[in-house]
């Protein structure tokens, strides 16, 4: 007997008690996996969530409105960086203590080149959601988001995700939030891939850095 048979057979028993008349769409799927959703309260959301990003190697932090440009200043500091890259809408106060420190703020221009982009040492965004269960943070090119470019090309990424406002617990929910018409980047970590031999290597299609800024209060 050959696989095709085996597997054909097997089907064959799974179906032998559905009348023949009986259509897909007539039998309701149930059970699958239970779902948590609206069950966490927002600090179980924003712990999950921060446990699922460091598990794909995202750097992740934690911080008061009060304190945020004083992070962003420090994270830019610590790499070094010099120029930042900064979208329509994103909020002044964000990088004001990093533009007092020296650092220049580049604007998304629609005309810079992949090659520009790249010059450009981080980009600094806000997000549309973040999705506790997968860790990953959501983007749709909406106000303090940008261009998707701007988000893959530069090599260090700093999202800020508000905290609870912009966490939900699961995909499912997110969906809910998200416009099915707008340029979606879902986010899990940095970009990293890997060859036949299992050897990681990051940064090949996205940021080699990407840093989590949760939000707080």
């Amino acid at each position: 007997m050959s696989d095709r048979d085996t597997v054909l057979g097997r089907v064959r028993r799974a179906l032998a008690d559905v009348p023949r008349e009986e259509r897909p769409e007539d039998a309701p799927v149930t059970g699958g996996r239970p779902s948590r959703d609206g069950a966490r309260t927002p600090a179980e959301a924003a712990d999950l969530l921060a446990r699922n990003l460091a598990d794909y190697r995202a750097l992740v932090h934690r911080v008061s409105p009060a304190l945020l440009p004083g992070l962003v200043a420090g994270l830019l500091a610590a790499r070094g960086a010099r120029t930042l890259l900064v979208p329509e809408g994103l909020p002044e106060r964000w990088p004001a203590t990093a533009v007092a420190a020296g650092v220049r703020l580049c604007p998304d221009d629609p005309r810079a080149t992949p090659a520009e982009l790249d010059a450009v040492d981080s980009v600094l965004t806000g997000c549309a959601v973040a999705v506790a269960e997968t860790g990953t943070v959501v983007l749709d090119g909406g106000p303090g988001q940008g261009r998707r470019r701007i988000t893959l090309v530069p090599d260090h990424h700093i999202c800020v995700v508000r905290v609870p406002g912009q966490v939900v617990d699961s995909v499912p929910l997110a969906l809910e939030r998200l416009d099915p018409t707008r340029p979606l980047t879902w986010i899990s970590g940095p970009s990293a891939t890997s060859d036949i031999e299992l050897d990681r290597v990051e940064g090949v299609h996205g940021p080699r850095t990407l840093e989590v800024v949760l939000l707080e209060g």
